[in-house]
């Protein structure tokens, strides 16, 4: 087993370095224990790390495994995008369709020679209505903060809870005690424009508060056709503008998919920038 893999470190959602989400890509970790794994990801230190491994499943381009620097994830959002344009600029896949295949089943990305990529995300999830009051207290907000529907849980591969506020509302949110709320996705909206500015809140996960995530982005439009703000049939587009208050502006651009009052498929998309890349040692084998 080779002593070092190699890796590259990305800028997620954003055309301009040193903004969006950071991203380590590392590649030639198959033989690795999920221990090693996780301890190059606390290593990293980045809310997301991500490993490329040959599929295990025929209709897959590649595998992955995507860490936090607590735990690991079935999907994560900038992790995709940014694996897919990572591959390509080191010329491992050729721009076009490609299939993830990860924790939450073969999802199809499409990348753009021009340093982007499209995810496809799973199946669309939908939670039962949640009690705002525990949401509200847990970040700081009134209950006259509230503007929209009630919470509730939704995804395409991990689902957030999504809790719509008053735009000025957003600012004021504090990272909430993870033992009371671990996540929780806090945006305002703009229906004439189909814009949302979003915070996502996510000390469950080690991360006070991620720049961009895909997966939550990939959420939200399936929570924005449940509550009557996007349409119920058809294709909408929708953008999303995060991590200002992180020092990370980042921008995810949307679609999803809606029949008859229901999502039935959603996207997410963004550039990727080339940061770093280099070598990591191997961490020992914890058995």
């Amino acid at each position: 087993m080779t002593s070092r893999l190699e890796y590259d470190v990305v800028d997620v959602f954003t055309d301009r370095p040193f903004t969006g989400n950071p991203l380590a890509v590392v590649y030639g970790a198959a033989e690795l224990g999920g221990d090693q794994l996780q301890a190059i990801a606390r290593e990293f230190n980045l809310s997301e790390t991500i490993f490329v491994m040959p599929p295990t499943q025929p209709a897959a381009t590649y595998r992955v495994r995507i860490f936090t620097v607590v735990h690991e994830l079935p999907f994560a959002g900038h992790p995709s995008v940014g694996a897919a344009v990572a591959q390509l600029r080191r010329g491992a896949i050729e721009a076009g369709d490609v299939v993830m295949e990860c924790g939450a089943g073969l999802l199809p990305i499409e990348v753009d020679a021009g340093g982007a990529a499209r995810v496809t995300g799973g199946t669309p999830s939908l939670g039962e209505e949640l009690d705002p009051a525990p949401f509200l207290d847990a970040i700081g907000l009134a209950p006259e903060d509230l503007t929209g529907p009630a919470p509730r849980f939704a995804g395409c591969g991990l689902a957030w809870p999504f809790l719509l506020v008053r735009p000025e509302a957003v600012a004021r949110a504090t990272v909430p005690d993870p033992t009371k709320i671990p996540e929780v996705t806090v945006f305002a909206w703009d229906a004439a424009t189909h814009t949302a500015h979003a915070r996502v809140l996510c000390p469950g996960h080690g991360v006070p508060e991620d720049p961009a995530t895909g997966s939550s982005a990939l959420g939200l439009g399936v929570w924005l056709v449940s509550a009557g703000l996007l349409p119920a049939d058809g294709a909408s587009r929708y953008t999303i503008h995060q991590g200002a208050e992180v020092h990370r502006p980042s921008t995810l651009e949307c679609t999803v998919t809606a029949a008859g009052g229901v999502a039935v498929s959603a996207t997410v998309s963004g550039h990727v920038v080339a940061i770093a890349s280099g070598e990591i040692v191997v961490p020992p084998f914890v058995g």
